[in-house]
């Protein structure tokens, strides 16, 4: 049995999908064991070769309750804490990044400025194991009760600094809708009150706030088959990102060069911060509400064009297939 800990978010285990499909190329005869929140096992089903979910929320006690996983495997950062959790699995094989404070100098040097795609497919290259940044697409999920080929935007983030001001988001919408789209809003139930009054601001009918009404499966099918995304740097654009859905992504604080789409791949366009992947890292703004200065200068007509690009990336893509 191989262990794997990546007990993060949506967009966290979106971004280990290589990985996950390397461990699964590596070791093709054991059993692939994924230590994560409970309520990704949903999204775990859409990976593809993952065996089953060990519920685990964050570092707080020891991954694994049987016995010795004959490997284990570490993709949720460099250590110690979460080196140690792994070692109290009672493995003699860890594959993770070097850290001496964890007694574990073996591996390849953490690189914080490195993608986070990039970041877990070097860590198995490092020791033999394939895995190809390239291969990020989801299953396809269930058939669920969402609309089919809605625009959906997604104005919430857990960070409020990674948030495009709400009354942007509003003069979007109703952009879009003048322009023929099918505006639905999507979030957490924590974000519903947010997606509401976006969709009060921008003359939406209740029917389209989404947010806190459907569970990871459906917001995945949801996805899969919208027109558009856009959103902010959040595990919704990794959705995305996994089914080609075209997508406008807003970068700010951190870099689209740590968590962005591919960039060859031009039915996702980002905006905001694009450049260095360690600019404004730690930036929470005043009192931890405001958008963060990069967010705040994306203006409405720049998105819409973007959305306009990625729907024309989209066309000519299919135009070529067929």
């Amino acid at each position: 049995m191989i262990l794997v800990l990546r007990a993060l978010g949506v967009g966290d285990l979106a971004t280990a999908v290589p990985a996950l499909r390397g461990l699964r190329a590596g070791f093709p005869d054991r059993e692939l064991v994924l230590a994560a929140p409970g309520w990704l096992a949903p999204l775990a089903e859409l990976v593809g070769g993952i065996d089953r979910v060990l519920p685990t929320d964050g570092l707080g006690r020891p991954a694994w309750p049987g016995p010795p996983p004959e490997a284990a495997v570490n993709l949720h950062g460099r250590g110690p804490q979460s080196h140690r959790m792994l070692a109290a699995a009672g493995s003699d094989r860890l594959l993770a990044f070097a850290n001496t404070e964890a007694g574990h100098p073996d591996g390849p040097k953490w690189d914080s400025d490195e993608h986070e795609v990039r970041r877990w497919c070097r860590l198995l290259h490092w020791y033999d194991l394939p895995a190809d940044p390239a291969d990020l697409a989801l299953l396809r999920p269930p058939a669920a009760r969402v609309p089919a080929g809605a625009t959906v935007l997604h104005p919430g983030s857990k960070i409020a600094a990674k948030r495009w001001p709400a009354r942007r988001f509003a003069a979007l919408a109703r952009a879009l809708t003048g322009r023929g789209h099918r505006v639905v809003l999507t979030g957490t139930a924590d974000e519903r009150d947010l997606a509401a009054r976006v969709a009060a601001d921008a003359g939406l009918p209740a029917e389209a706030v989404l947010a806190g009404r459907t569970d990871l499966a459906a917001l995945a099918a949801l996805v899969a088959d919208a027109r558009v995304v856009v959103s902010g740097d959040t595990g919704v654009a990794h959705l995305a990102t996994g089914y080609g859905t075209a997508s406008v992504v807003l970068f700010g604080p951190v870099s689209a060069a740590r968590w962005g789409p591919p960039p060859e791949r031009p039915r996702h366009r980002v905006l905001g911060a694009t450049g260095e992947a360690g600019a404004d890292r730690g930036w929470r703004g005043a009192g931890g509400v405001r958008s963060h200065p990069t967010l705040a200068a994306i203006p409405v007509g720049e998105v819409l064009a973007a959305v306009d690009r990625a729907e024309e990336a989209v066309r000519v893509s299919g135009a070529v297939a067929a």
